[in-house]
């Protein structure tokens, strides 16, 4: 047993020595650790210091939204960049646009950022997701630098694939700021068919992936999934004191309408219901948090009614009606790191109480799925467990596939 009273001086003058190895030795023998959750999660882009000398007389493009920051003030990366001298030539805006506040699905169209008089390039409309040689001429190296929330559908995910393509195919460097993944503590769902590809789900991936945006990135070059085989040039700026346990909150929101932290973890389950006539809750100020249908009235007493919301959901599923269905507001979203499942439950019950079923379903839930077995299983009356059990062994091949490109533990 070791005495309090001696035991302290020691650790004390063991300290003011600095003998690294020996504190190593220490802190193995006595079992005693400095945790990553206490030393802090340093996104990439926070790391100026690892990048910025190599952008230096490099004509630069970033592809960034509201969600590329930097520092606790949470500056747009550009505007840190541009301060230190770096010469951004272009930006390339995803889906919601370069500042984040389109609806979903609003197609963007090119402009000029106000503040630093920069081109904004978008990558989400008139079918112009990848960037053209035009677009790229003239630039040493694209910066990509967006926050993922961890789901197959959410389209940055195609974005990147695109921007890697184009830079692959014009012999230009990609490099990636990375940022945790708020859904990275776990891998769930149905492997795509790619009979199903569009841009809410190119690759044969689970609907929940595990992975960053930049180990996102080394599987898309290292399982060739590039137009041609193409291999992209990276460069990978890792996220500091990271882990795929770690929980992370966000300091923006990722998009207009996953606004809070509940319903980016909900989001992998609960996007599935954009396949269907139902309401997920677009159009009020709970998106993801609340599930329902006019024709429920009667089977759930919980109401919500979808409206107009600039800038948010500009004509959401149900609009102006009054919905009756699921509150998931108070749901315990540890369930879903205990289990690490997304929740098929809500889908199989809201189609068995939904009195019209011919017109449940919508074509477009074969794209959020990646298949068109999800559709029959559930019309069917397959239990969940039934349902995952086809999900293999796709999932358990992607799950080895996965651990070669991760980058952390």
């Amino acid at each position: 047993m070791i005495r309090p009273k001696i035991f302290l001086p020691f650790i004390i003058s063991f300290f003011l020595v600095g003998n690294t190895t020996a504190q190593k030795s220490f802190f193995k023998h006595y079992k005693i650790s400095i945790t990553k959750e206490k030393q802090g999660i340093i996104t990439g882009a926070d790391q100026t210091n690892l990048y910025v000398n190599y952008l230096k007389g490099k004509n630069i493009g970033m592809v960034i939204n509201q969600t590329s920051v930097i520092g606790k003030s949470l500056t747009l990366s550009v505007d840190s960049l541009l301060k230190l001298g770096i010469t951004i030539k272009k930006i390339f805006g995803p889906e919601h646009g370069f500042r984040g506040n389109a609806s979903d699905g609003t197609e963007i169209n090119n402009g000029t950022d106000q503040k630093t008089g920069l081109p904004v390039i978008s990558l989400y409309g008139n079918k112009h997701y990848k960037p053209t040689p035009e677009d790229l001429k003239a630039l040493d190296l694209v910066i990509f630098d967006i926050q993922d929330v961890g789901a197959r559908f959410y389209t940055y995910l195609s974005t990147l694939h695109y921007v890697m393509e184009a830079c692959a195919e014009n012999n230009i460097e990609l490099m990636i700021l990375d940022r945790p993944n708020p859904n990275g503590f776990y891998v769930d769902g149905p492997v795509l068919d790619t009979a199903y590809r569009s841009f809410v789900g190119l690759n044969p991936v689970p609907i929940v992936h595990g992975l960053t945006i930049a180990e996102y990135a080394q599987m898309i070059n290292g399982e060739g999934w590039l137009k041609n085989h193409v291999k992209c040039k990276l460069k990978i700026i890792k996220v500091a004191n990271y882990t795929h346990k770690l929980s992370y909150k966000l300091p923006v929101n990722p998009s207009p309408n996953l606004n809070t932290d509940k319903s980016i973890l909900l989001y992998p389950s609960v996007c599935l219901f954009e396949g269907t006539t139902l309401s997920l809750g677009r159009g009020t100020m709970f998106p993801f948090l609340q599930i329902g249908h006019p024709d429920l009235k009667g089977k759930y007493s919980y109401s919500f009614k979808p409206v107009r919301i600039p800038g948010m959901s500009e004509d959401p599923p149900q609009k102006d009606n009054l919905c009756y269905g699921i509150n998931l507001k108070d749901y315990d979203t540890n369930y879903i790191r205990t289990s690490g499942r997304i929740n098929l439950t809500w889908l199989i019950e809201l189609y068995k109480a939904f009195p019209d079923k011919e017109h449940f379903f919508k074509a477009y839930l074969t794209k959020l799925a990646g298949n068109n077995e999800l559709k029959k299983q559930i019309e069917a009356g397959k239990s969940e467990k039934e349902i995952r059990a086809s999900w293999e062994p796709a999932l358990s091949n992607y799950k080895t596939i996965r651990k070669k490109y991760l980058l952390y533990p």
